[in-house]
């Protein structure tokens, strides 16, 4: 049987990568400690200028393999009551907060009146940076991406507009085809985790391509609550 036979179930490939993050972790805990030591006892600032950027590199890969192990979980919800322009708004902080060098490339617009969702914010935060950060890394350097907000009906709709001069992907299965673009530093995850996130919400997660305007139109629908009475 050749590999291209193969056939592996999900949650195997997931209880697989736990495991080899442990195992891993565990080496890069050790290595860690030994270099504490190794701190401890050098005399020479060149040799522990040296061993810091190691417990730096250390840091880095035990970070990198944590984010892995959390994008490959289950979403846990912990949700909140918002009003859905304070939630756009907050979001749109958090992320000119973060990246005050990208924020005048990203234009909001927001009209969702007194609607009102149940959401995990954070999580929400983590959808939101994944497909900005891919919006940044995939689309022409200093194009400009849109982000509206507004109520439709019995959904509260995020729509992400990025420019695209070509793009040959299928999005009819968007953010269900995990480990098929697979690059240095991305494992072709993130629009999962993103799926994953916005479904644990009941809500969807959809994407077009527009080839007249040459631009990518990913959007979120979530559901609005009902006003209380």
């Amino acid at each position: 049987m050749s590999s291209a036979d193969l056939s592996v179930r999900w949650p195997d490939v997931v209880r697989f990568v736990r495991q080899l993050n442990h195992d891993v972790r565990n080496h890069l805990n050790a290595l860690e400690l030994q270099a504490a030591f190794l701190n401890e006892i050098a005399e020479e600032g060149e040799v522990k200028d040296e061993i810091k950027r190691l417990r730096e590199t250390l840091a880095n890969v035990a970070t990198s393999l944590q984010k892995l192990s959390t994008t490959l979980s289950e979403p846990k919800l912990n949700r909140i009551p918002y009003r859905a322009a304070d939630l756009m708004a907050d979001l749109q902080k958090k992320f000119e907060n973060d990246h005050p060098d990208r924020k005048a490339r990203v234009k909001w617009q927001t009209q969702a009146g007194d609607a009102n969702v149940d959401v995990d914010p954070q999580l929400l935060q983590e959808a939101f940076a994944e497909l900005l950060e891919n919006a940044f890394r995939l689309s022409p350097a200093n194009s400009e991406i849109s982000i509206a907000a507004s109520t439709q009906g019995k959904q509260f709709a995020i729509t992400f507009r990025e420019p695209k001069e070509k793009f040959e992907s299928a999005t009819n299965e968007w953010g269900r085809a995990p480990l098929t673009n697979v690059t240095h530093g991305h494992y072709g995850l993130g629009l999962t985790r993103v799926r994953s996130i916005i479904e644990a919400h009941g809500g969807q997660f959809e994407a077009a391509y527009d080839p007249s305007a040459r631009v990518l139109i990913t959007t979120i629908l979530l559901p609005v609550e009902a006003p209380a009475t």
